[in-house]
């Protein structure tokens, strides 16, 4: 009898164990899923590649952290690196990514585009919004001032590039110098580039940020600074498509960003607010630029 009562109880399991899965795959379906953004951010190859990434990457760690506890959703951010200005600025315009950093200059011309994109926050140097660009020569050149570049070779870096073309050109043509007094010149690109190609004397002069400058010259590239000049900081940008939420919450976490481990390799500085108007600056310059 206890036999026959037990094999009834397993038959009776049996049959039950299909309905308690159906329940339970019922309940966990009708659970509220947790909403998640996910987010890309754009840049260019202003540095090698493997540099960029590293640069980049424990600051929008943090703040996808940061935006998380602030909206209450998961947060998640990619990168997307282009190989040049063009494409980067391109991939903001069209609403590729979702927000980017660009130098001043492409921001302008991003804005000419779309003027529906918005500054999140500017980078902060020393509390300021405005840093050095550096025209450099080999450290063996004796030359004082940028006069004395007539008849000699210059390296530009990307034909886009605040530093390495714009600002560089405008101050050169203050100067007296042209593209006809120069024995020639060409955009190599990259700032590293720029740096090398001056301290291996292949140029004799080259427009680079200040930053690479100082990298270069603690490597023993043997190059010194022949003329300081000043640029307007980085902008951080978000689309014109972007969730005016999200883009309210990532200029809060910018603004009181505070973990200097994770602004080391971005912005010691932190951010400040910023508006259109503080890159009139490089507007000007573009525009001068064009004479040369």
């Amino acid at each position: 009898m206890n036999r026959l009562y037990g094999m009834l109880a397993k038959q009776l399991k049996m049959a039950a164990l299909p309905l308690f899965i159906l329940i339970l795959s019922l309940l966990v379906t009708a659970l509220p899923a947790r909403a998640e953004i996910t987010l890309i951010f754009g840049t260019y190859t202003a540095d090698k590649p493997t540099t960029t990434v590293r640069k980049y990457k424990p600051f929008l760690n943090y703040l996808e952290r940061e935006m998380t506890t602030i909206l209450g959703e998961q947060v998640t951010i990619k990168m997307k690196i282009a190989s040049d200005y063009e494409t980067g600025i391109d991939q903001l315009v069209n609403g590729e990514v979702d927000f980017a950093r660009f130098g001043p200059a492409s921001y302008v011309t991003a804005y000419q585009r779309n003027n529906g994109i918005d500054i999140v926050a500017m980078e902060a140097k020393k509390g300021k919004k405005r840093f050095k660009g550096i025209v450099a020569v080999h450290a063996d050149n004796e030359m004082q001032n940028l006069s004395e570049l007539s008849q000699h070779s210059f390296a530009f870096g990307n034909e886009l590039s605040t530093i390495g073309r714009y600002l560089a050109q405008s101050h050169l043509i203050q100067a007296g110098i042209t593209s006809h007094e120069l024995s020639s010149y060409d955009y190599l690109g990259r700032h590293d580039r720029v740096g090398m190609a001056v301290g291996t004397g292949k140029y004799t002069a080259g427009a680079l940020k200040e930053s690479t400058f100082k990298k270069l010259v603690e490597k023993g590239v043997p190059i010194r600074a022949l003329f300081e000049f000043d640029n307007v900081t980085k902008p951080w940008i978000s689309a014109a498509d972007l969730d005016p939420d999200v883009m309210i919450a990532m200029r809060q976490v910018m603004l009181g960003a505070a973990d200097q481990a994770a602004l080391k390799s971005v912005s010691k500085g932190g951010f400040l607010a910023g508006t259109d108007t503080d890159y009139d600056l490089i507007r000007d310059a573009i525009q001068h630029s064009y004479m040369f």
